[in-house]
């Protein structure tokens, strides 16, 4: 089940945090990353948020979730993550498209690192075509999915 988080609520931002620091904790390792800038996000940041965050339950435990960033037509997906007890079940897809379902955006944007396998294939199974790669100043070297709906 999927339902909108009400990340201002201490306890909801603490989940959310608990989710994301094992996730990314699993993509620093794939990239590679000894100073990798997301597992630096602090609890506060989640409970200040001007982003929306969904999450994918597993009976009663948060399993996923996906963080958006909407502007006029465009959805901008700050971060998705899934956590590694859950890998290989398709919560992400599930994220993914519960997110092009419930937005009436014309563009959908999301990066990762290039050497994250996993995320890179998803996206571009989900129709995301690669937009620009940069490398980052924290020795990273990013990649800019971009999905375009009805044009």
């Amino acid at each position: 089940m999927i339902e909108k988080l009400r990340h201002g609520q201490i306890e909801i931002a603490r989940q959310i945090y608990s989710v994301f620091q094992v996730s990314y904790a699993v993509e620093a390792e794939l990239l590679g990353a000894i100073d990798f800038p997301p597992l630096k996000r602090s609890l506060e940041s989640y409970l200040n948020s001007s982003n929306d965050f969904y999450g994918y339950f597993e009976s009663s435990e948060l399993a996923g979730v996906i963080e958006v960033e909407r502007t006029d037509k465009h959805i901008d997906i700050n971060s998705l993550v899934v956590k590694p007890k859950f890998f290989r079940r398709g919560i992400g897809r599930k994220l993914l498209e519960f997110t092009f379902n419930r937005f009436d955006a014309e563009r959908f944007t999301v990066e990762t690192g290039v050497e994250n396998k996993p995320a890179t294939a998803l996206y571009k199974k989900l129709g995301f075509k690669e937009i620009k790669q940069w490398d980052t100043n924290f020795g990273i070297r990013k990649v800019l999915f971009e999905k375009r709906i009805g044009n």
